[in-house]
């Protein structure tokens, strides 16, 4: 798989700033979400989809140096990136560079691990999640956070151009493999596996223009706006009206976007 194509917003420097902004929106949840799976020092946890590393990481300074993170990621950038980190750092991460169909864990071996948005995008999540399930130790915890209900995600006040263009970015996500609302089907896909529901907690996020949170689905319009584009599912005055209706609600102080729904779910085999 080229670079190119090893996401679908790309992985160069501009993608790399949004899921820093990314991490930072949804830290405070997915740290809850580890305290709540009991991930501490000592143990070896996956961080399942990786990307460049920043929730590898967190979870490597969890472990400590008696324990070890393995990050797994398709793509050659996000790999060297989060190489570079672990030397930076002198953190026990084992960054491995490969797709989930040809991932190789071993049997018994991890003790928890960590998804984000990973799910969504592939065509088999119960063939990765059962090789998962066989590198898990009895009692082991797995933490998801998935998309639940993506078209939750609107404007307040709404915008003509700018509806319209969230509207096609959930139509775009259905010429891709996956399913962009996996969230709802992981329970079942995971009990049907043999692991257990240890708890699920929905995670939804409201922004206002001054908030850090708004920083996130903003920085994805301005990345995927353009790609619509590419995709003939815009044309180029139509994105740049969405963009100039975004700058519009901004200047609103009343303004809400409501983000898309998504749930946590803990399984515990």
């Amino acid at each position: 798989m080229s670079e190119r194509n090893a996401y679908i917003l790309g992985t160069d420097h501009d993608e790399l700033f949004r899921l820093g902004i990314q991490h930072q929106v949804w830290s405070t949840e997915t740290n809850k979400g580890w305290s709540l799976a009991g991930f501490t020092a000592g143990q070896t946890l996956l961080d399942l989809g990786c990307g460049p590393g920043f929730c590898t990481k967190e979870l490597a300074l969890i472990t400590g140096t008696s324990g070890k993170v393995i990050g797994v990621d398709k793509s050659e950038t996000y790999i060297h990136f989060l190489s570079k980190i672990t030397q930076q750092f002198g953190l026990n991460i084992n960054a491995v560079l490969t797709d989930f169909d040809s991932m190789e864990l071993q049997p018994n071996s991890i003790d928890g691990g960590y998804c984000r948005w990973a799910m969504a995008w592939i065509s088999n999540p119960k063939d990765v999640i059962a090789k998962v399930y066989e590198a898990m130790k009895p009692g082991g915890r797995f933490v998801f956070h998935e998309y639940f209900h993506w078209m939750t995600h609107q404007t307040i006040p709404s915008f003509n151009s700018l509806t319209k263009a969230i509207q096609e970015c959930y139509n775009s996500f259905q010429s891709f493999e996956g399913d962009i609302n996996v969230g709802r089907d992981l329970p079942k896909i995971c009990t049907d596996l043999g692991f257990k529901i240890f708890s699920t907690r929905p995670l939804a996020k409201t922004a206002r223009p001054h908030e850090l949170t708004w920083q996130w689905p903003k920085t994805f319009y301005q990345t995927y706006f353009p790609k619509l584009v590419e995709l003939n599912k815009l044309t180029k005055s139509e994105a740049d009206s969405a963009l100039l209706e975004l700058s519009k609600l901004e200047e609103q102080p009343e303004a809400l976007l409501c983000c898309p729904m998504m749930i946590e779910i803990i399984v515990e085999k």
